[in-house]
């Protein structure tokens, strides 16, 4: 099926977003021409800002638990994989819908809407996510962000000489910050570690993601930055998730650095709860929509 991409723009920005997986495919500054988004390149990765839904992460043994009955589920859901129907589209606003079908039902079993929406503002893009329980009973799920942004941001700099910038709720820049460790299987596991920070940043070293994603828990972080070898932040990430991960592929030096608001989380290892009992897990009686976003700033 041919990628239909729409595009939006304004007098600073201009950005592409496929119809397959509603996924931001690329984000313009339209007066040098700078490419912040991830091409997709396969050898690396081949998705540029996937969204995660109904489910972040992984399942142990990839499967869940609904009561008696047992459902398969991949990686980060389905939502990525599947054509969203374009719902509205203006200059430089577009809203983008999923609703549940009979592929869907076989391994999540909840009828849904699940709306995805893009607006330009000024140097920023608003990425917003609404989330319908369509249903009769209680929905339970998970959604996050999975955005891809070139790093190195020019193709003659090394990525070891860039940094990632962290800051609180309140803007102001972290001393530290505490990672929850990834185990076997892509589970989270029980142990933590603190990463101290130089002025708010930590260097994008050689090795920085061996261990695979870095997950900041519980609202420690309320933006991340990209930071160039003058120590220039040029993309901010903010948000309001309680979770974010920052992710690059383990031990391939990949030039591109994942910022990822999470409203969910992977599987703990050795968790064998029903789906409704699974940490970060968010439910929605019927009728309701659960609401949120996450804004992309190009500040340089």
């Amino acid at each position: 099926m041919e990628d239909i991409k729409i595009k939006l723009e304004n007098e600073v920005l201009e950005a592409q977003v496929s119809l397959h997986g509603a996924e931001l495919k690329s984000l313009k500054q339209k007066a040098k021409g700078t490419e912040y988004m991830w091409r997709a390149d396969p050898a690396y990765w081949g998705r540029t800002s996937p969204v995660l839904f109904p489910f972040v992460g992984g399942v142990r043994d990839k499967k869940y638990r609904i009561g008696d009955a047992e459902y398969p589920m991949g990686q980060h859901g389905f939502a990525r994989d599947k054509d969203f129907a374009l719902v509205s589209v203006t200059k430089q606003d577009a809203w983008f819908a999923l609703e549940d079908d009979e592929e869907t039902r076989r391994v999540y079993p909840f009828p849904f809407r699940l709306e995805i929406g893009y607006r330009l503002e000024g140097r920023e893009l608003l990425v917003m996510w609404r989330v319908t329980n369509t249903g009769t009973s209680d929905m339970y799920f998970a959604i996050g962000a999975h955005p891809a942004f070139c790093c190195p941001v020019r193709e003659w700099e090394k990525q070891t000489d860039y940094s990632i910038c962290i800051r609180d709720r309140k803007g102001e820049k972290l001393p530290s910050f505490v990672n929850r460790v990834f185990g076997q299987g892509g589970l989270a596991t029980d142990q933590e570690v603190t990463f101290e920070l130089q002025d708010g940043c930590l260097p994008v070293s050689e090795h920085l993601f061996d261990g695979d994603a870095l997950i900041l828990e519980s609202g420690q972080a309320g933006s991340v930055s990209l930071a160039d070898p003058k120590g220039r932040e040029y993309l901010r990430v903010s948000f309001d998730a309680p979770l974010v991960g920052i992710w690059s592929p383990p031990k391939k030096q990949a030039p591109f650095v994942c910022i990822e608001p999470w409203y969910g989380r992977c599987d703990r290892e050795g968790f064998d709860g029903e789906l409704k009992d699974r940490e970060w897990e968010n439910s929605l009686e019927p009728g309701k929509a659960f609401e949120a976003s996450y804004r992309i700033q190009i500040l340089r």
